[in-house]
């Protein structure tokens, strides 16, 4: 606290030369959610950027479709005033912008249709919100869906497409301070110029400046698929649409899945056919097998975990055919897969998406181990020949992301438990309380992972489910068991 007190100081002292504008607000009238707006500054990079054009990748274009990200972070309340809580933020924030200069730029298009963000310290936009009639409570509800009236209003930029980032800045930021001193601290950022890894790296950057410390630095080199020259072409300057249909109904429900039941689930999904293991024998094969030293016959706990949502979503899913074919979608960060790997600190989206498939009937009639060794086996084999096959066969006919569920059969599972959500995101007054999204690229069947607070390999799982389906999900006691 004292750190954070001593950087407000200095904020104070520095103000006169901060590329900081504010900008009065004239009329506001509260949204029906309560959290009202009441002041917004445009800040800038507190450095001349250095870092030219960056050409956007095989992997950042087809994200121009896609919805910016939202996501964000409950705290509890600071031992600040607010004046000098929004100083400090802004000024850090400042800072931050310097080291990663493209998220204060814009997306520029060349005549022969390449997309680059220009690092011209156009600035981002910080709003201050205050919600003096709601509470943590009111967001964090036990056994209850997402009150998404509410969240979607700690969020600016709600439902901007990525394309439109060559018009509007490439991240924008809003602090809202609830009634009880709590205090949510959301980033909005274009999914064509990050993916979950380097917006949680950004974030981290953030914080680690808030607070006093170093930050680590991102990677600028363009060297995944840098030398493409494929080209996305949008004729008149008229962007993309998002691939589905944003006003379908949705229920959304955070499910906590505790470190002991993920365990149960690893182990069922590791026992050998014929059930002759008892759970000592697995256990000890799960952590130490000499035969496989890199574990990579064992199936792991996430996709043990997503093996049980696969089978119990299918379930719920009432209208579908048994002949219907099932997809499980994941994203795969490729940093580590590509020979030779890349930096895990690089910068933009370096991801693909892993789809494992089985007909309904499958499903029905094959266990947690089966399923979960399909989801092992597809992962296992996403190597680097099978992102280069996949980079070239996007390079041979560009598109954008198809996000969406349009068969009604599809999980598409997003963001990861590995993420530094809790981890590295202590802004100076204590560690986050919750993590929480807005309403940013969500439709039937869509999922993220989130890292639980307690860091002991407990997680959860956000899903976004048609209602009737959400329904049938939380009536089923084999889904429900594994859910505290």
């Amino acid at each position: 606290m004292a750190q954070m007190l001593s950087a407000v100081a200095m904020v104070g002292a520095a103000s006169a030369a901060s590329p900081i504008v504010t900008k009065p607000l004239v009329g506001v009238d509260a949204p029906a959610s309560g959290i009202t707006v009441v002041s917004r500054q445009d800040v800038r990079p507190d450095s001349v950027s250095a870092v030219g054009d960056l050409t956007l990748s095989v992997s950042d274009l087809p994200m121009l479709s896609c919805h910016y990200i939202q996501k964000g972070l409950f705290f509890p309340a600071p031992d600040a005033s607010m004046a000098s809580l929004v100083a400090l933020l802004v000024s850090s924030l400042s800072r931050a912008l310097a080291v990663y200069p493209a998220l204060a730029g814009r997306l520029v298009t060349f005549p022969d249709d390449r997309v680059v963000i220009r690092c011209n310290d156009a600035g981002v936009e910080f709003r201050h919100a205050v919600a003096p009639a709601l509470s943590l409570d009111d967001f964090l509800i036990p056994d209850a869906d997402v009150p998404t009236k509410l969240t979607k209003d700690l969020f600016p930029m709600d439902r901007t497409v990525s394309y439109e980032g060559h018009r509007r800045p490439l991240t924008s930021f809003q602090l809202t301070v609830l009634g009880d001193g709590a205090v949510f601290i959301g980033i909005v950022a274009n999914h064509a110029v990050v993916d979950g890894t380097s917006f949680w790296h950004f974030f981290n950057t953030w914080a680690s400046l808030c607070r006093g410390a170093s930050p680590k630095l991102p990677d600028f080199r363009r060297n995944f698929f840098g030398e493409s020259t494929a080209v996305l072409r949008f004729p008149g300057g008229v962007g993309p649409v998002v691939t589905f249909d944003v006003d379908a109904p949705l229920r959304e429900r955070v499910f906590h899945f505790s470190a002991d039941a993920i365990r149960e689930l690893k182990a069922t999904a590791n026992r050998l056919p014929g059930g002759d293991q008892d759970d000592a024998e697995v256990y000890g094969k799960m952590a130490h097998d000499p035969k496989d030293p890199a574990g990579l016959g064992v199936i792991s706990s996430f996709q043990s975990l997503c093996a049980h949502i696969w089978l119990s979503v299918t379930r719920a899913r009432k209208r579908l055919a048994v002949d219907a074919t099932t997809t499980f979608r994941m994203a795969v960060n490729c940093r580590h897969r590509l020979r030779p790997a890349i930096s895990t600190a690089y910068f933009g989206n370096a991801i693909q998406s892993s789809a494992t498939t089985a007909t309904v009937a499958e499903l029905a009639s094959n266990d947690l181990r089966w399923a979960a060794a399909k989801l092992n086996a597809s992962l296992a084999a996403y190597d680097d020949g099978a992102i280069r096959r996949a980079a070239a066969a996007w390079q041979a006919a560009p598109r954008c992301f198809p996000l969406g569920n349009p068969d009604g059969a599809v999980i598409t599972m997003g963001s990861s438990n590995r993420f530094p959500m809790y981890e590295g995101n202590d802004f100076g007054w204590g560690r986050p309380l919750a993590v929480r999204s807005g309403r940013a690229n969500k439709f039937d069947g869509k999922m993220s992972a989130f890292p639980a607070r307690a860091g002991d390999g407990s997680v959860d799982i956000e899903v976004c489910l048609a209602p009737d389906t959400m329904a049938a999900l939380l009536r089923d006691s084999e889904f429900m068991q594994f859910v505290s």
